[in-house]
């Protein structure tokens, strides 16, 4: 089969041809890729971002973004059958360690991360486990929804967690509306009553917030910080999802916070410095947010099915995988870019 792969850091994957994988346990799910995410991690990954925290051995295929159908089942998987559309949740959990029993599954104390660690999805097939798919509604076709795997879990995920803080009256700031930050606008209308401000340099973006349900949007042109300050009286936001996390969006963040308001954050790339006399004299709160729960990834596709959370995506053929990281890495990408195996 064709695969995307990372051979050396620094330098641009290659379409190769590989083995197509196999079933070797009774719980093994082959999945036929019909659409793949390309995720900022991506391009982070080429740049050696990930070497010493994954420690993957290269070469290996990347994406970790993934959906299709079921192409090949273990004897013990009952929750698909062979042909079923899924979705996959980014990990391959074990479901016996404290974390899974928990229904903390992303902090699973022997999972494997297709696309991360392991081989992932940027290719015609992907090995994965019963307890990471998800049957899809009939509604919904694999490359329309693939990217939700992870920009989209990542960004329901964050928002689930800030909830509870978003109560009628307050203001949420959403900082960065592209491939995650869009989700995050809808899935904030889907499951708060809180005022949204979206933040962005691109006038395009702020312009896709808004049709997606922000109530305000904000030119990032300098001028950000004391724009949401003055939309909030003074006070700051109550909740901070920074879809950035680099380039002066940290500190930008930070400043648009009121006291006890929670930072959380969701892009990387940069660092958080901020003196502890500063925290602890506003009781300011910073979550980190890393993918989802199997049952976020559930819910998420309930919201997808109804209609209540879209996401926009640009596909390419896999041969054109290439321009499709250029692309994203330039900020052409309106949304989400997609690979079509």
């Amino acid at each position: 089969m064709k695969a995307v792969r990372v051979h050396e850091y620094d330098e641009a994957p290659t379409l190769d041809d590989v083995p197509e994988p196999a079933v070797n346990g009774p719980h093994d799910v082959v999945v036929q890729v019909q659409g793949a995410g390309v995720c900022r991690t991506d391009l982070h990954i080429i740049e050696g971002q990930w070497r010493d925290k994954s420690g993957v051995r290269l070469p290996y295929v990347i994406g970790h973004e993934n959906a299709g159908r079921v192409a090949e089942i273990g004897p013990a998987v009952t929750n698909v059958a062979v042909g079923d559309p899924v979705i996959l949740h980014p990990l391959v959990t074990c479901g016996l360690c404290t974390a899974c029993r928990a229904g903390d599954d992303v902090h699973c104390s022997a999972s494997a991360f297709p696309g991360i660690d392991t081989d992932g999805g940027m290719a015609e097939y992907l090995l994965t486990s019963a307890r990471s798919v998800v049957r899809l509604d009939p509604s919904l076709e694999p490359a329309d929804v693939a990217a939700l795997a992870d920009a989209g879990l990542t960004a329901y995920h964050a928002v689930r967690k800030a909830a509870p803080r978003l109560r009628p009256g307050t203001t949420a700031v959403v900082i960065g509306a592209g491939g995650l930050g869009h989700i995050g606008v809808q899935a904030l209308r889907a499951l708060t009553a809180t005022r949204i401000v979206v933040v962005d340099r691109s006038a395009e973006a702020l312009e896709l917030a808004a049709e997606l349900g922000a109530d305000e949007t904000v030119l990032a042109d300098g001028s950000q910080v004391a724009r949401v300050l003055e939309a909030t009286g003074g006070d700051g936001a109550h909740a901070v999802l920074d879809f950035v996390g680099e380039g002066g969006a940290i500190e930008d963040g930070i400043a648009m916070l009121r006291r006890a308001g929670g930072y959380f954050v969701i892009g990387y790339g940069g660092r958080l410095d901020v003196p502890t006399i500063d925290i602890i004299s506003s009781e300011i709160d910073f979550i980190g947010n890393l993918v989802g729960t199997y049952n976020d990834l559930v819910e998420l596709m309930a919201l997808a099915a109804s209609g209540r959370v879209r996401l926009h995506t640009v596909k390419y053929p896999l041969d054109r995988f290439a321009e499709a990281l250029s692309d994203l890495g330039r900020g052409r990408v309106r949304g989400r870019a997609v690979l079509v195996p």
